[in-house]
């Protein structure tokens, strides 16, 4: 194995255990895609340390279990201050868009 990839590895297997950080974290910090993350960490690891790469799978595991989680409460955040017109201010918000009633 070439050494910047052994040096790329442990950089990204130790940012891991550090930050406790997800995948797409990782990847996003190292330019690189979550692919190649997913393949060191598996693969390559292995290898070359293979107690912290039990760290990592237990960081890794512990982010898989909570990511519908994460989902969820992004999902919360972005809707949060976000209502619909006709919920907020009842039927005058109606009246307002479609104009007066002429009878």
């Amino acid at each position: 194995m070439y050494a910047y990839i052994e040096e790329r590895v442990l950089s990204v297997a130790e940012y891991i255990v550090e930050h406790e950080a997800t995948v797409r974290s990782a990847a996003s910090k190292f330019g690189i895609s979550k692919s190649t993350v997913h393949h060191d960490m598996q693969v390559r690891l292995k290898s070359i340390d293979a107690d912290l790469a039990d760290k990592v799978r237990a960081i890794l595991d512990k982010n898989k279990s909570e990511r519908h989680i994460r989902g969820g409460m992004a999902t919360y955040i972005k809707y949060k201050g976000k209502k619909s017109p006709s919920a907020s201010t009842g039927n005058a918000a109606i009246a307002k868009k479609r104009g007066p009633i002429i009878l």
